[in-house]
């Protein structure tokens, strides 16, 4: 599958306020300064589409793409704000974290929520909690490691299946998983394969 259009939409800090729920959406999220933006970027191949910044915290609402794909399919694809760090006051901080709860539990449409690791990290205690509360919210999700060319291949590999084994302590099944890399442009074709599968799955129902 290839993206054929990918335009920007609408931001909104209500779910409430969101597009129709009227197609498949996938949302992508992970801590501030994960590389999330770039990731975006590389999926529908646009340098421009989602807004990187070096400072965390860039992300402040819930951004809609609309998406046409080349399975002449139509969905949203949304940028939700960083969880964690970020150089913002505790209640603003407070207020993000309902609005991405709020988003995740009642966005009717998500089909699939990529939560992204950085993969220069040994596993860090809150991606390993915001996963296992994904699960007891029975939201589906994927994780995609990020950055993965800034490390030697021997040490990312280390650090993504160090994550996956500590995954396995309070799981009995792994979700799926891929590694990227927006400089080096790998994952995305596995991304965009894996998201045309679910569409898939969507229209036969």
């Amino acid at each position: 599958m290839e993206i054929i259009s990918a335009k920007y939409l609408i931001s909104n800090a209500k779910v409430e306020a969101c597009p129709k729920a009227d197609r498949p959406e996938y949302a992508f999220i992970g801590r501030s300064n994960v590389g999330k933006s770039s990731l975006i970027n590389l999926i529908a191949n646009s340098s421009k589409l989602a807004k990187t910044s070096s400072s965390p915290g860039k992300t402040q609402l819930i951004n809609h793409f609309d998406i046409l794909s080349s399975d002449k399919q139509k969905w949203y694809l949304v940028d939700l704000p960083g969880y964690g760090y970020a150089k913002r006051a505790k209640s603003q901080r407070n207020e993000w974290d309902k609005m991405i709860q709020d988003y995740i539990r009642k966005r009717e449409n998500l089909v699939n929520l990529f939560v992204l690791i950085d993969s220069r990290h040994e596993p860090q205690a809150i991606d390993l909690d915001f996963i296992n509360s994904l699960g007891k919210w029975g939201i589906p999700f994927s994780i995609a490691f990020t950055k993965t060319d800034k490390n030697k291949p021997k040490a990312t590999e280390r650090n993504v299946y160090g994550f996956l084994d500590e995954l396995k302590k309070t799981w009995s099944a792994l979700p799926p998983f891929f590694t990227t890399s927006a400089v080096e442009k790998t994952g995305r074709e596995e991304i965009l394969d894996f998201i045309a599968d679910l569409n898939k799955k969507v229209n036969s129902k």
